[in-house]
């Protein structure tokens, strides 16, 4: 069995991040590890607290799956600060860890912050260069290619930008533009391919990001290609999206498991 690893910060009731990742994997029979970056107090409302884990005892717990399990792909969600990014980035590159998928997480579904401007500049020019795929939304990608996004050319323009910081391909998450379809946009080796959906309505929407990435990273563990992981991934949450599950007062969280049989 594949195993895939995910760096990223713990969800305490929300459907997203480490809980997220691990249900994913689960759900496309990879065996999924982690390496948790921090504890956060947070539910469908928002987030109420935020626990960072020391970046030596990060690196830590990289080195203990790496050394023993091993992985097929690594998944990054959020990283919180630029200590943490840079131990990430330097277990990437000591340790090997292949088909890294950086899901550049930046702000909360509640519209909390998750990143600093310190730990942006960390991602930007430290761990990018060493990631397989980039994956990050309209206000993420806004963030890292320094320009505004109100329309498919612009996700191009703004793809293209973020490719000079040397990922080996970009994803930009087309949700935030508003439309009956979603356009979800990957620049690979120069070349764009477009994924379009129907837009899904609903509350549904807590952990899509992450879900989304973690999907990419399961089919590249699985040996798929680029191009195939992203097609099959937007598939997976639109899927999972549809029923989702009916917790909370916010935006609830995705249905990780809507494939299987329900008793």
């Amino acid at each position: 069995m594949p195993a895939a690893l995910t760096i990223a910060g713990s969800d305490s009731g929300a459907g997203a991040g480490i809980q997220a990742d691990l249900k994913t994997f689960a759900a496309h029979g990879v065996y999924g590890t982690c390496a948790i970056t921090a504890l956060t107090a947070q539910n469908t409302l928002g987030v109420s607290g935020i626990h960072v884990v020391p970046d030596d005892f990060v690196t830590a717990q990289i080195e203990a799956v790496a050394g023993d399990i091993g992985c097929q792909a690594v998944k990054t969600g959020m990283l919180a600060t630029s200590q943490i990014v840079e131990a990430v980035a330097a277990a990437v590159e000591s340790f090997d860890l292949p088909n890294l998928v950086v899901d550049p997480v930046m702000v909360a579904k509640s519209g909390d912050h998750l990143l600093d401007d310190e730990a942006v500049h960390a991602v930007r020019w430290t761990l990018l260069r060493l990631a397989r795929v980039v994956t990050p939304n309209i206000p993420e990608a806004e963030v890292l290619a320094k320009m505004s996004i109100r329309s498919v050319a612009d996700m191009r323009e703004a793809a293209r930008r973020i490719a000079t910081l040397k990922p080996a391909a970009v994803v930009i998450k087309g949700g935030h533009l508003a439309g009956p379809v979603v356009i979800d946009l990957l620049l690979e080796q120069g070349e764009f391919h477009e994924f379009s959906g129907p837009r899904v309505e609903g509350p549904n929407t807590h952990g899509t990001g992450c879900t989304l990435a973690a999907a990419i990273a399961a089919h590249l563990a699985r040996g798929a290609s680029l191009v195939d992981a992203v097609r099959e991934a937007k598939a997976y949450v639109a899927g999972a999206m549809h029923p989702g599950i009916p917790l909370g007062g916010g935006h609830r969280p995705l249905d990780h498991f809507w494939r299987f049989p329900r008793a």
